[in-house]
């Protein structure tokens, strides 16, 4: 059998093929190198340009373009996001540090008085430091000890400052960058590369939005209880069957109301769009989450989407319609629903297993048993106990259910804990990790 592919190789590849392709130019513009300040300075060139050319991933790893969280998936995306902004923070520290203190060396000035001369004489400089200052907070806030302390909607707002940074430090690359000013070519590269970031951010972050909004039209239906703190929103619009959507993935939902319209979140489709409705279901876990059971018939609602790749997709080929196992914990269940309902699969081949606290927030579970019986699938929970003592996720569990778990595909969804411990229980029970699907919004 031929390994299997990752849908993540390509994109990888082409990163860092930028990555050498910077790494090339810098090279074929540098002269002998000889003085100790020589060897600051093009340091300093070397993680400049990659400072640059990180900014510029970055925002293109978060203008939400299709065919990244589909094949990718909207966490990994997020993930690397983070990843390469830490980097991209890094090298700006260390291009700063080695430019300052190679003139310092070269001119025999102090670092204080050489930082005072570049910024006031260099063209551009004064908008960079303003951009790096913005970046240097913006990468602050994120770190992980002072988001979980802030507000999700400062900590959003305070990110989109972002684009400002690198703009404002984008052109000092091309005014002071040698390799920019002896090699026309690569300062036409540049520009393209920044505007082709700068085209996806404006169609998938803000043209493709409206589009969307304007075109469907979507309004708050009616809500429902589904189990404590949970409720499930229906919400009606027009051509819903043009809106591409398919079970397992997310909308960023943004309801105007006076509490909710500054904040977007995310929250999966509990069931497939029929007709001119769509359904999401809500577990109270915040402010926001908890305010969605008061919406009320009539509020606008504008969403963003569909993003996510927990789809029937996700399988290979040759297994469309092989064993699937749905394991689903807390608000994970919204996803797994819809996919319990549509995902192919012979009779008898399709498990969902639920994990959950009391037996009363097994949310959406007269559907669930609907579904089982017209699907003739399985459908199997996991509860604590009247003493609280929770049941164990673990290979022999899982192969006590279902004896043949290693010809599964598993889509799992729920808290990063129940995530990491079903996989390494099924990794244990012999699952291949290219069968096993997560997806998950704790970035």
């Amino acid at each position: 059998m031929r390994p299997r592919r990752s849908p993540t190789a390509p994109l990888l590849l082409l990163i860092w093929a930028g990555a050498a392709a910077v790494l090339w130019l810098w090279w074929y513009n540098t002269p002998a190198v000889v003085r100790t300040a020589d060897w600051y300075i093009g340091a300093g060139r070397i993680t400049g340009l990659l400072a640059g050319y990180g900014a510029a991933v970055v925002i293109a790893l978060m203008a939400r373009v299709p065919a990244l969280e589909r094949r990718v998936g909207s966490d990994r995306v997020a993930r690397w996001h983070a990843m390469a902004g830490r980097y991209t923070v890094f090298l700006i520290l260390a291009h700063i540090g080695l430019i300052v203190w190679g003139y310092a060396a070269l001119s025999g000035t102090d670092v204080l008085t050489q930082s005072v001369t570049i910024v006031s004489d260099y063209p551009h400089l004064i908008e960079a430091t303003i951009g790096t200052a913005l970046l240097l907070l913006i990468a602050a806030f994120s770190a992980g000890a002072i988001r979980r302390r802030m507000r999700y909607e400062i900590w959003y707002y305070l990110h989109l400052l972002t684009y400002a940074a690198v703009f404002l430090a984008f052109w000092h690359q091309l005014s002071t960058g040698a390799e920019f000013t002896a090699v026309p070519a690569a300062r036409t590269a540049w520009y393209g590369l920044y505007g082709t970031v700068t085209a996806l951010v404006l169609w998938y972050r803000i043209l493709a939005p409206i589009r969307l909004n304007l075109r469907h039209r979507l309004r708050v239906e009616s809500t429902t209880e589904e189990a404590p703190g949970v409720v499930s929103v229906i919400m009606r619009g027009r051509r819903l069957d043009k809106l591409g959507a398919e079970a397992g993935q997310f909308f960023r939902w943004r309801f105007l109301t006076e509490k909710l319209r500054w904040t977007a979140s995310p929250y999966s489709l509990s069931a497939t769009p029929r007709g001119n409705l769509l359904r999401i279901t809500v577990k109270a876990a915040g402010d926001h989450s908890a305010a969605v059971a008061d919406l009320q018939p009539g509020t606008r609602v504008w969403a963003e989407g569909p993003y996510g790749a927990l789809t029937a997709a996700r399988r290979r080929p040759g297994r469309r319609t092989g064993k699937v196992l749905l394991l689903a914990g807390g608000a994970g269940i919204t996803p797994m629903r819809a996919l319990f309902e549509t995902i192919p699969a012979r009779p008898g081949d399709l498990t969902l297993l639920y994990r959950a606290r009391r037996w009363e927030d097994l949310a959406l579970w007269s559907e669930l048993r609907a579904i089982a019986q017209s699907r003739q699938a399985r459908l199997v929970y996991a509860v604590n106990g009247p003493d609280g003592a929770r049941p164990e996720i673990s290979a022999e569990s899982l192969s006590r259910v279902l004896p043949d778990i290693a010809e599964h595909d598993v889509y799992i969804c729920g808290p990063p804990g129940l995530t990491e411990e079903s996989y390494d229980a099924l990794r244990e029970a012999g699952v291949p990790a290219s069968r096993i699907h997560h997806e998950s919004f704790e970035l």
